[in-house]
């Protein structure tokens, strides 16, 4: 069982906007908030979102480096994964792999999948 996942954001603000929107929708709630961070729970599992010290800033972040690759959660349903699919265009926020969505991950890999402010890619999947 997952406990929780942190994960370092250039942009805390920018951040918080993101995950909370999506984190909502998706029936996380808000657990834990600081100056420098904040953190959305879902049972017993949570998410925490720390602001990158300064120090740090000049490392870009690149998914097809060694660390985190994506992110993904489960949808209830393809439908969920159809309303997600609008409701993150609706906010201008890209879908990769558009020209094979909803199926970029297979044919029977029903998903969306895009990127948070830091390009760290999420994707939700309905099994």
């Amino acid at each position: 069982m997952l406990h929780h996942i942190e994960i370092n954001v250039s942009n805390l603000k920018k951040s918080a906007e993101f995950w909370g929107w999506f984190l909502h929708e998706l029936g996380y709630t808000p657990f834990q908030t600081w100056d420098k961070g904040f953190s959305y729970k879902e049972g017993n599992a949570y998410i925490v979102f720390v602001q990158t010290e300064d120090r740090f800033m000049d490392i870009p972040y690149h998914r097809g480096g060694t660390g985190l690759n994506h992110l993904a959660f489960h949808a209830e349903s393809k439908d969920q994964v159809d309303e997600m699919t609008r409701k993150l265009k609706a906010r201008s926020i890209p879908i990769l792999y558009e020209d094979k969505h909803p199926y970029a991950g297979g044919p029977e890999h029903y998903a969306v999948f895009f990127e948070d402010p830091d390009r760290v890619k999420v994707e939700l999947v309905a099994e």
